[in-house]
């Protein structure tokens, strides 16, 4: 099942689930599942409330609402850069539920190369030395949606953007996933995705926030509040209301870190 196929949130949200594995790198517990409902299956993660890791600054147990919501604002908006999300029962008790995508082997939109292997066209990120003590870049593509996927993250204040988590679809398509710690009412953008600091946003992230904008006091406001405080929707409202200002791609936080870690 592909990520935009129309059956694929209902079978999200109505399949049974079956539990086969578990991803090991990450660091709340991540759940690989089979789901299945009226003859049609399909792969998932589940990601219980009771496996997440408290933090010192999101309010424990609101991850899995906070995958939820960066969903719904990419789907409001006609992005649909996050595979269908949806917040239910499972297993072990209540969590986030989210389609797996298939990804094309070997074609990572972010990497870490020498600096004479970058690839024609991507965006440097930043110089370092490898464990080896040779220089290194962080580099990303510049693939028209890994750049939408960039500015999502500004309005939905990513604080965990990891190369990792930039999939390049079997269907060619650019998702965005692991969106747990996100929508904080305070600034904490951390992403891999710097390449376009001080550029134009593209027109077509201009037009899609202007429509989240509108949609705020509505529909989406309503679902947003099952999963967001009142602090964090303003918090959101305000990012937008920037962005459309001054559509540009901000710097990065000279006062704080800019780069998730580990970046992968």
């Amino acid at each position: 099942m592909l990520p935009r196929d129309p059956a694929a949130v209902e079978l999200m949200t109505c399949g049974k689930i079956e539990i086969e594995g578990r991803l090991v790198d990450a660091s709340n517990a991540t759940l690989f599942c089979g789901i299945s409902a009226n003859g049609v299956d399909a792969k998932c993660v589940y990601k219980p409330v009771s496996g997440e890791r408290a933090l010192w600054d999101f309010p424990d147990g609101t991850l899995a609402g906070r995958e939820v919501a960066s969903y719904l604002l990419s789907e409001f908006a006609g992005l649909h850069l996050v595979p269908p999300t949806v917040y239910r029962d499972g297993p072990f008790g209540p969590g986030m539920v989210q389609l797996w995508v298939d990804t094309k082997e070997g074609d990572d939109l972010v990497d870490v190369v020498a600096p004479r292997e970058v690839p024609a066209g991507w965006r440097r990120v930043l110089r370092a030395m490898d464990r080896y003590g040779d220089p290194a870049v962080l580099t990303h593509s510049d693939h028209p949606s890994v750049r939408l996927l960039a500015a999502l993250d500004i309005v939905i204040n990513n604080a965990d953007r990891k190369g990792g988590h930039v999939l390049h679809g079997t269907d060619d398509r650019v998702y965005g996933v692991d969106h747990g710690i996100c929508l904080h009412a305070e600034p904490k953008l951390r992403t891999v995705l710097w390449g376009w600091v001080g550029e134009p946003l593209p027109d077509e992230a201009v037009e899609a926030f202007g429509t989240l904008r509108a949609t705020l006091r509505g529909k989406l406001g309503r679902q947003l509040a099952e999963h967001l405080t009142r602090a964090e929707v303003r918090a959101l409202e305000r990012r937008l209301d920037d962005l459309l200002t001054d559509p540009v791609f901000p710097t990065p936080n000279a006062d704080s870190r800019a780069i998730p870690w580990p970046a992968f």
